[in-house]
């Protein structure tokens, strides 16, 4: 075999090691994952300087991203109520995954300041995954 054939076959052979490695890495990352939080802010004056600053600053070292928030210490947005009473204060955030999502509750920096968040808010929020692609 020539060395121009050996070069081509190393180079496909490298591409396909490397669509493969690819492949692999992004099945183990998983669909992502969404934060759903209604939470019930009693002073927003303090959620807004004590929590928010901290909070958002953890999440996204954990890859979160804010898709929607509304309500109390927000932007000004309200929730709309479709049924039943709705909560003071509604958030919406995507991790790139599960792992990413879990790490950022169990970070001791947060923990921390969701400490801080708890003497202005009562917190109910739950995550889901994202739907996966066909």
């Amino acid at each position: 075999m020539n060395s121009g054939c050996r070069i081509g076959l190393v180079i496909l052979t490298s591409a396909a090691l490397g669509a493969l490695g690819s492949e692999a890495l992004h099945s183990e990352a998983g669909p992502p994952a969404y934060l759903i939080g209604q939470i019930d802010v009693t002073d927003p004056a303090g959620y807004a300087r004590e929590y928010l600053p901290k909070a958002r600053e953890i999440i996204k070292a954990h890859g979160g991203k804010l898709v929607a928030a509304a309500g109390a210490a927000a932007t000004g947005s309200q929730v709309v109520a479709v049924d039943g009473d709705p909560p003071r204060r509604v958030v919406i955030y995507m991790y790139p995954n599960m792992e990413a999502l879990r790490a950022w509750r169990n970070d001791p920096a947060y923990v921390q300041v969701r400490a801080a968040g708890e003497k202005y808010a009562t917190y109910h929020t739950f995550a889901v995954e994202g739907a996966v692609a066909n």
